[in-house]
């Protein structure tokens, strides 16, 4: 279906009033609208809305809230079930009745914290590397995305009684970055890029854990690369515990992911694209997807 404009205004001369929906209405059709908000009342841009049709469970509408919280879509008569969600908060639902040529006021719906999961018991948890993935993506200049990652690596994490407190460290060797093309491979570990010679390892430390609500949690800390150090946020989501694996050993998994610009670990480029060299865009996307065992003295060695 097709999407309205969504327009406020307050009526003329009157302050405070409420807000007047306007949409251009297509013959026979109606409209559709609703605020969302996040648990402090304030505007949640970017939640995602999906329109169901009641009758036949078919997705009408679906998209995402403009910066001031608001989204509407024009709509055949009929019933709808409209569902709004957004990372770490409990979706809302809400039952709307559309009729034609009327739209409906805009419904303030809240969003409210989701319920924390159950975390990992407190303790050292260290990276198990087979069934651990650190990936990144970057776009070649005016070409398509290069995809790579790292193959070697260390990394635990120290969960505190207290998550907030927990720390996570990481080391990962350089030179063992691999985009699946040797000549690409070599110029990424040289001194144009990586200078893995100068610069062996990449760390990152952890500095604090921030809670966003049900599995969302916002991971700072400290990423050295190249000889320069900058705070970085991981935006994590916890994937939960099990016992499984070598010797049913006790696991966690985590999915982290933030964007680097590489001008901030002095990764220039322009000098090379003066060379003519095509060289990745200025911005990686990096992900970590992490699964840890509990460590204790008889923790198995995992395979190589």
């Amino acid at each position: 279906m097709a999407f309205g404009l969504l327009r406020r205004w307050r009526s003329a001369g009157t302050s405070g009033a409420a807000p007047v929906l306007s949409v251009p209405l297509p013959d026979g059709a109606g409209a559709f609208a609703c605020e969302v908000v996040d648990p402090t009342g304030q505007p949640m841009g970017g939640a995602e809305v999906t329109v169901t049709a009641l009758g036949n469970h078919r997705t009408a509408a679906q998209g995402t809230t403009d910066p001031y919280g608001f989204f509407t879509a024009t709509l055949p008569p009929g019933s709808y079930s409209v569902r709004m969600m957004a990372d770490g908060l409990t979706p809302a639902r809400e039952t709307v009745e559309i009729a034609a040529g009327a739209a409906l006021p805009p419904t303030r719906v809240m969003l409210h914290p989701a319920p924390q999961q159950e975390l990992p018991p407190p303790g050292t948890w260290l990276f198990d590397p087979p069934h651990t993935a650190i990936r990144f993506i970057a776009k070649h200049v005016g070409m398509a995305h290069v995809h790579g990652r790292f193959t070697n690596f260390d990394g635990a994490i120290r969960v505190a009684p207290t998550m907030a407190d927990s720390q996570v460290s990481v080391r990962i060797e350089a030179a063992s970055i691999t985009t699946g093309n040797k000549t690409r491979d070599n110029h990424l570990r040289s001194a144009d890029f990586l200078d893995v010679e100068r610069y062996p390892y990449i760390d990152f430390v952890s500095s604090r854990f921030v809670y966003q609500g049900g599995s969302k949690w916002t991971l700072h800390g400290t990423l050295t690369m190249h000889g320069t150090s900058r705070s970085v946020g991981l935006d994590t989501t916890y994937l939960g515990t099990v016992n499984g694996g070598y010797d049913q050993e006790l696991r966690c998994a985590a999915l982290a992911k933030t964007e680097l610009h590489r001008e901030d670990f002095t990764l220039n480029w322009r000098s090379m694209l003066a060379r003519g060299i095509a060289v990745v865009g200025p911005t990686v996307q990096l992900e970590l997807d992490v699964q840890a065992m509990y460590h204790t003295h008889d923790t198995p060695t995992p395979p190589e």
